[in-house]
C-alpha cells in the first residue's frame, strides 16, 4: 500500500470512528436502548482497531498530525451530550462546590440537610424529574419529594486529595450555570494532552510515535475521559509523565506517580514496574527504588494533609464501604474474580488472586526494564484486571495508556471486556455471564499474544512500521508497532 492510499484509508476509518462515537454519545441508550448502544460500542472498537492497524502503512511525516487530529476529533465527540453512562461527574461538581464554600468534602454526605443551602435544581431536581431512572431519591426534609443526580447521596466522598483539588479548580474556573460541561472540556484537554505526551515520549525513545494512537483514538477515551469526565484522565496524565521520567529523574518521577495515586488510587499498581528497572546491584539499586517510593509517598501524604487538618472526620470517605460493595474482599460476589471462579471454589478466589499477583510483581521487580518501566507496569495492571474482573469500564483508561506506551496491543481486549461488561451487561439477562465471557476472550487474546512473541521470534507479533519511516528499525521494534518485535523480558 503506498503512503497516499494509507493516509486516505486511515483518515476514512478515523472519520467513520468519529461518526459512530458521535451517534453513540448522542443516543442516550444506556437506559433506553442498551442493546443498540452496545452495538455502537462494538462498531466503534472495530473501527478503532482498523484505523490503528492502517496507521502502520502511513509514512512517518504524517503520523503526528494524524494522531493529534484524530485525538482532538475523538475527544470532541464526548462533548456532544451530557454524561451518558455514569453519574460520577455530579459528585465532582458537588465536591467542588462544597470546597468553594469553605467546607471539607469529606465531612458531609450530599443528602445532609446541613448543606441544603448549597443545593440547586440542577443537582437536586424535584417533581417529574425525579421519575427518571438515573435519579437518586433523598429524604424530603419536610418539603416536596426530592432527588439528586449524585449517586450514593448518603455516603461520604471517596476521592483522594488531588482529585478533590481538580474538582475545586474546575469549579472556580467554570462560568455560572455550566454544570457538567467544564468537566467534560477538562477531560478533553487531559485526553489530548496525554496523546501529545505519548507522542513525545515514543518519538524521543524510538523515533516512531504511531503507538500513541492506541490511546488517542480509543473509544474508551471518548466515552470515559470526556463524556463521563472521569478523574481517571488526570491520574493517567500524571502516571504517563511519571513513567516517562522515572528512570532518569527518580524523585521527580516518583512525585508524578504519587500525584497520579493521589488522584485515583489505582495507579499504585504501576509502582513495581517503576522500580523494577532501578533495582541495580547492591545498595545503589535499593537507594534508587527507595527514592521513587518515598517521593510518591510524600506527595500522597502532602495531598492529604490539608484535608486532614480541615476535616472533622476520616478523609478516607466511603473507601472501605466501596470495597465491600464491589466485592473485592468477598469472593462470593458474582461479578468479582470471575475467571478464577470458573476453576476454583469461591473461597479460594481471593487468596489465588493475591498469590498470582505476588508472583507477577516479584517477576517485574526481578526482571524489570529500566528504559521501559511501563512494560512491568502494564503486566501488573493487566493481570490485576484479569484477576479482579472489574465492572467499571473507566478503570481501564490507565491500562489503555500503558498499552500505548508499550505497544502490546492485545491487552486492549481487557479494556474492551470492561466496556462489554458495563454497557452490554444491561442488555442481557445475565450480565455476570457476559462479563465472564468477555474477560475470558481477553485472557485468551493476551495468551495468544504472549505465545506469538515467545515462540514466534517476534515475527508477525506486532504490526510493522511504514517502509517510509526512515528510522533505525532496531528502535522501531521496541514501540510495539515495529517490525522486529524485540523479545519481552518480563511478558
Amino acid at each position: 500500500m503506498n503512503h497516499r492510499t494509507a493516509v486516505t484509508l486511515t483518515s476514512t476509518l478515523l472519520a467513520a470512528l468519529v461518526v459512530v462515537l458521535a451517534v453513540a454519545v448522542r443516543s442516550d441508550g444506556y437506559f433506553t436502548g442498551p442493546a443498540a448502544l452496545t452495538g455502537w460500542y462494538a462498531v466503534a472498537w472495530a473501527l478503532f482497531a482498523a484505523a490503528a492497524w492502517s496507521l502502520r502503512s502511513v509514512s512517518a511525516r504524517h503520523v503526528v498530525p494524524l494522531v493529534l487530529a484524530g485525538s482532538v476529533a475523538v475527544a470532541a465527540t464526548g462533548l456532544l451530550a451530557e454524561p451518558r453512562t455514569s453519574s460520577d461527574v455530579y459528585r465532582y461538581i458537588w465536591d467542588g462546590r462544597v470546597q468553594a464554600a469553605g467546607i471539607s468534602p469529606y465531612d458531609h454526605v450530599p443528602a445532609d440537610p446541613a448543606l441544603a443551602p448549597l443545593r440547586d435544581r440542577a443537582l437536586f431536581p424535584q417533581g417529574a424529574e425525579c421519575e427518571r431512572p438515573e435519579r437518586f431519591r433523598i429524604a424530603p426534609d419536610g418539603g416536596p419529594v426530592a432527588c439528586t443526580r449524585i449517586n450514593r447521596p448518603y455516603v461520604h466522598t471517596i476521592y483522594p486529595p488531588v482529585a478533590e483539588g481538580w474538582f475545586l479548580l474546575v469549579h472556580e474556573l467554570s462560568p455560572p450555570g455550566t454544570r457538567h460541561k467544564p468537566f467534560q472540556v477538562g477531560g478533553a484537554v487531559l485526553a489530548v494532552a496525554t496523546s501529545g505526551l505519548l507522542l513525545y515520549v515514543l518519538r524521543r525513545r524510538h523515533g516512531d510515535g504511531r503507538a500513541a494512537a492506541l490511546w488517542a483514538w480509543c473509544p474508551a477515551v471518548a466515552f470515559e475521559a470526556v463524556n463521563n469526565a472521569h478523574a481517571d484522565a488526570l491520574s493517567v496524565l500524571f502516571t504517563v509523565a511519571g513513567l516517562a521520567v522515572v528512570s532518569t529523574r527518580r524523585a521527580g518521577g516518583g512525585a508524578l506517580l504519587g500525584a497520579g495515586i493521589a488522584t485515583k488510587l489505582l495507579p499504585a499498581v504501576v509502582l513495581p514496574g517503576a522500580i523494577g528497572g532501578l533495582r541495580g546491584r547492591g545498595l545503589g539499586g535499593v537507594r534508587a527504588a527507595a527514592t521513587v517510593l518515598l517521593s510518591a509517598t510524600a506527595v500522597v501524604a502532602a495531598g492529604y494533609l490539608p484535608y486532614i487538618l480541615a476535616s472533622d472526620g476520616s478523609v478516607l470517605g466511603y473507601l472501605s464501604g466501596y470495597t465491600r460493595e464491589e466485592g473485592y474482599d468477598d469472593a462470593t460476589v458474582k461479578n468479582r474474580y470471575a475467571l478464577l471462579r470458573l476453576v476454583l471454589p469461591d473461597a479460594w478466589a481471593l487468596p489465588a488472586a493475591l498469590a498470582v499477583l505476588a508472583v507477577v510483581v516479584a517477576r517485574v521487580l526481578r526482571h524489570g526494564d529500566r528504559d521501559r518501566p511501563w512494560r512491568g507496569a502494564l503486566l501488573v495492571t493487566g493481570w490485576s484486571f484479569l484477576l479482579l474482573t472489574p465492572g467499571y469500564s473507566w478503570y481501564a483508561l490507565l491500562l489503555v495508556a500503558l498499552v500505548a506506551l508499550d505497544g502490546r496491543w492485545e491487552w486492549l481486549t481487557v479494556a474492551a471486556a470492561g466496556a462489554a461488561k458495563y454497557v452490554g451487561g444491561r442488555a442481557v439477562p445475565d450480565p455476570n455471564a457476559l462479563g465472564t465471557a468477555a474477560y475470558g476472550v481477553a485472557a485468551a487474546a493476551v495468551a495468544a499474544g504472549w505465545l506469538v512473541r515467545r515462540y514466534g521470534g517476534g515475527a508477525g507479533s506486532r504490526p510493522g512500521p511504514s517502509p517510509h519511516a526512515g528510522r533505525d528499525t532496531r528502535d522501531q521494534g521496541r514501540t510495539g508497532l515495529g517490525t522486529r518485535g524485540a523479545r519481552d523480558k518480563i511478558g
